[in-house]
């Protein structure tokens, strides 16, 4: 039987390629990163493609990491669909909060709050997953002090992409259970 490709690993695949555009082309990160001008000039698709843009390798690779440990099961779980519902969502509730709780003049880059979006996917249906939801509950807490401590760190798009995660997965949780 022939395994179906991974969009968590295509997702990896797209965001690091975009890393390397960024580091050759001197305009591309002000073409996409997430910024209210840009979005109050009609500029929307900034809503998502700031999950492209990374500030440094190891930024990109804290991500990458997290995205792989977290997506992995969820997308598993919940197949493709729901699962890439579950990240649009988390990312544009996370993009949405950056814009709206942040001052005028911050910009954010990074794909985390679509990452938090998959903690918050996890809290909702960790227990069905096989996960600890303590340890779930313990990593979400730790990753949210670390954005308290470290200057930079757009703590409202991890709020935002949190929320919208779970919102998102309960949502979807309730509609599976009815049909």
């Amino acid at each position: 039987m022939k395994q179906r490709s991974s969009i968590t690993n295509y997702l990896i695949i797209a965001i690091c390629a975009s890393y390397l555009i960024q580091l050759l082309v001197p305009s591309y990160e002000s073409n996409f990163l997430l910024y209210r001008a840009g979005i109050e000039s009609g500029e929307y698709y900034r809503l998502l493609t700031v999950a492209l843009l990374h500030g440094g390798l190891l930024h990109l690779g804290f991500n990458m990491y997290s995205l792989h440990l977290l997506g992995t099961p969820v997308e598993n779980f919940y197949g493709r669909g729901r699962y890439i519902t579950i990240l649009l969502i988390s990312q544009l509730a996370a993009s949405c909060a950056s814009i709206f709780l942040n001052a005028a003049n911050v910009y954010s880059i990074g794909a985390s709050g679509a990452i938090f979006g998959l903690f918050g996917a996890l809290a909702v249906s960790g227990r069905a997953m096989g996960v600890d939801f303590r340890s779930i509950g313990t990593i979400i807490l730790l990753n949210f002090a670390l954005g308290f401590m470290v200057s930079g760190i757009d703590w409202h798009a991890h709020l935002g992409g949190l929320i919208g995660g779970a919102a998102a997965t309960w949502a979807l949780k309730s509609f599976r259970r009815r049909y």
